[in-house]
């Protein structure tokens, strides 16, 4: 508990440096544009930070996030698409407007609800039939959509590059406003399922012989899941590795089987990483490179490294 302490700190420290330094010749403008990057950053940082403990919990598998079920390149397909079908001034007016967000969560939440259909309409399948078929789709949708990067026109592919990188530089207020209102009710949601972790973390066999109904909530906990991973993307865009960087962070600097802690301190990480990422792109790198490029560079390596432990263990 003593060390979720000390990350709360280091964020506070982070976030008021962001805040605060190098605001300009307009300080209240900038601390106005700041404070929406901000609230979009804890939103997005708590939101993946969770549903990838969650999951990884739910699969017992630490290597994996939520993904691996295909919704960023379901997202990507659809931005794509936009641009191939209407051009690229619809997304450009899309991608400020509500419907394009309520669009995109939608989309991918009807494409999850589809595979849990799949999986638990028959009692023989388990969950790694649905991360199978979720890497399947995955894979069509990131091929279907790389086919039609290379039709349309270069100006445009552009529009759609922008796109493939999470961004807090564009956030909607109004879109902010519902996206939170969402993470919210998820959230609280979420609370009721929060005592059943360490026991689901046992596998299903030992949570099952101590009484927990596994079915029931492992697709309540799902659905939970694709709600925050979807608001997330559909926000401010793909953030693949974010989440196995600080899920993963979190199991070794913490060293608790406890998910309360460990819930608690991966969104720290993940506000410290995202808040002193933006600062850095931001400050360093003068919006020269995405936030989202240095995390999944970060997270790549990070992931190699998770892989070749494993094998040499």
């Amino acid at each position: 508990m003593r060390k979720n302490w000390i990350l709360a700190g280091i964020v506070v420290v982070l976030m008021a440096g962001y805040l605060f330094l190098f605001m300009g010749g307009s300080p209240a403008f900038a601390l106005e544009l700041r404070s929406t990057k901000l609230i979009a950053i804890v939103f997005t940082g708590i939101a993946i930070a969770v549903s990838t403990v969650v999951f990884q919990t739910i699969t017992q598998n630490k290597i994996l996030t939520p993904s691996i079920m295909g919704l960023d390149s379901l997202y990507m397909l659809l931005q794509t698409s936009l641009v191939f079908i209407f051009g690229s001034q619809a997304l450009m007016r899309a991608g400020s407007g509500r419907w394009n967000f309520f669009l995109s969560v939608v989309l991918m939440m009807g494409f999850a609800l589809i595979l849990y259909w799949l999986m638990f309409k028959r009692n023989g399948r388990n969950i790694y039939f649905l991360l199978l078929v979720g890497i399947v789709c995955g894979t069509f949708f990131s091929s279907f959509s790389s086919f039609m990067e290379m039709l349309i026109d270069p100006n445009e592919f552009q529009i759609v590059q922008d796109k493939m990188f999470a961004s807090f530089n564009n956030v909607n207020t109004s879109i902010l406003v519902i996206a939170i209102l969402i993470f919210v009710a998820a959230m609280l949601y979420l609370l009721r399922f929060v005592k059943y972790l360490d026991v689901l973390a046992l596998g299903k066999d030992h949570a099952v012989n101590l009484g927990v109904p596994y079915n029931k909530i492992v697709k309540q906990l799902l659905l939970i899941i694709v709600v925050l991973v979807s608001v997330a993307t559909a926000l401010v865009g793909p953030i693949t590795f974010l989440g196995l960087i600080v899920a993963n962070v979190a199991y070794q600097f913490l060293k608790t089987h406890r998910h309360v802690t460990l819930l608690v301190g991966a969104s720290l990480i993940s506000l410290v990483a995202l808040v002193g990422g933006q600062f850095l792109a931001e400050r360093v790198f003068h919006f020269d490179t995405p936030i989202s490029v240095i995390i999944n560079l970060c997270g790549g390596v990070y992931f190699l490294y998770l892989l070749l432990r494993g094998a040499k263990l």
